[in-house]
């Protein structure tokens, strides 16, 4: 093993413990300025130590595993984090979850797609990726999303909007269904739908104008998958040894432990934000925004990784699928919690974020269809993105 290895293995080791142990003594305080600085950076270390150790899990288990073991990892600590603020915080939490739900599906959806597809069309010439696998992804994210959080506005058993009791029951359990439907679909049945496009595919694709133009790239498996490509990519990833058993259950259990640190650190963390947004006068909000960016760096990191290594799909694997997850897993969650929480549980979006959320899956469906995509979708989706940001400041 080379020097630089083992220092890259030491650091991605020794990091999450010591970022535990600021978390550990930082837990329950109000930190000031200086001392929240110190928690930014254990916060930062966490999340590139959380970013290595899942690719080696990915590395070792491989696609699409590997992107919805990360996404599900993440989702899970951050439905985590919403329970223990809805039930211990203070002030009104009836529209956390919401907030905070759109805040992830508007950062994966737009802000995450859009730096990748930019990230790889400026580089690769077009970002070409899978548009089974992606528009099964975004179709379901949709439905997820108007399910639990555009029906609530129209829904008349309750004033306002929220879900009654069984309206509540059947959002939970048609989330869980169509989220296991997915991941079924994404593992199992369809899976070659998921996988990265190879490099001869992306070549065929712009010396043809586009996919399937009249050179049977389109198969019944899905794209790129003949022998060659599949030899290919194979001899791609032979570069890399993939790393033991022992390797991947100890990044396994990093992996886990970078995750609860990141998320728990940027709960400590969530003092300071709050004290400079109540500072700069900004809604409250632009804070669930914030922790939802740190809770979610770990894949944005890995997915824009992703796109410089001209895999796209992946890219996109990570990025719908912690939207759905976000959705599919906290919903149900929610549903259950809220037979001891007090107060009601507001899922559904205003005005301007339904006009948000319409824009983003319009565009969503545009970029997916064609199976490629140049620098200007990823600008748009970015553009949307900061719009997002802009008028959760300044609504």
């Amino acid at each position: 093993m080379s020097a630089t290895t083992e220092g890259r293995l030491k650091w991605s080791v020794l990091t999450p413990p010591a970022a535990a142990l600021v978390l550990a003594v930082s837990w329950g305080t109000h930190p000031p300025p200086l001392v929240s600085a110190l928690i930014g950076v254990a916060l930062i270390g966490a999340v590139l130590s959380g970013v290595h150790h899942a690719e080696v899990v990915a590395h070792r288990v491989g696609e699409p595993f590997g992107s919805l073991l990360l996404a599900v990892a993440v989702t899970v600590i951050e439905v985590g984090l919403i329970v223990m603020l809805m039930v211990g915080g203070s002030g009104d939490s009836s529209t956390l979850a919401r907030d905070t739900v759109f805040a992830a599906v508007m950062i994966t959806v737009n802000g995450i797609v859009g730096l990748c597809l930019l990230v790889a069309s400026v580089r690769h010439h077009l970002a070409v990726f899978n548009p089974e696998g992606a528009g099964s992804a975004l179709a379901t994210v949709i439905t997820l999303a108007g399910l639990t959080m555009v029906v609530p506005v129209f829904t008349t058993t309750e004033a306002g909007p929220v879900f009654s009791g069984t309206q509540l029951a059947f959002a939970a359990i048609a989330s869980l269904v169509l989220y296991g439907t997915f991941v079924f679909t994404q593992t199992v049945r369809h899976r070659d739908f998921f996988l990265p496009v190879t490099a001869s595919v992306r070549r065929r694709s712009q010396e043809a104008g586009g996919i399937g133009a009249g050179t049977g790239i389109v198969a019944a498996g899905g794209i790129g998958l003949a022998e060659n490509d599949a030899t290919e990519d194979a001899g791609d990833q032979a570069h890399a040894q993939p790393p033991t058993t022992r390797e991947t259950v100890v990044s396994a259990a990093l992996l886990v432990l970078s995750l609860v640190t990141v998320v728990g650190l940027a709960k400590v963390e969530s003092y300071a934000i709050e004290d400079a947004v109540s500072w700069l006068g900004f809604p409250q909000a632009v804070v669930g925004v914030v922790i939802a960016m740190l809770v979610l760096a770990p894949e944005t990191i890995a997915a824009v990784r992703a796109a410089v290594l001209d895999r796209v799909q992946t890219s996109l694997n990570l990025a719908y699928g912690s939207a759905m997850a976000s959705i599919g897993l906290t919903i149900p969650v929610i549903a259950v919690a809220s037979i001891w929480l007090e107060g009601d549980l507001a899922l559904g979006l205003e005005p301007l974020q339904l006009a948000l959320l319409f824009l983003s899956a319009v565009v969503g469906v545009l970029t997916v269809v064609p199976g490629r995509s140049k620098p200007m979708h990823g600008v748009v989706h970015l553009v949307l993105f900061a719009a997002f940001l802009f008028l959760t400041v300044a609504p």
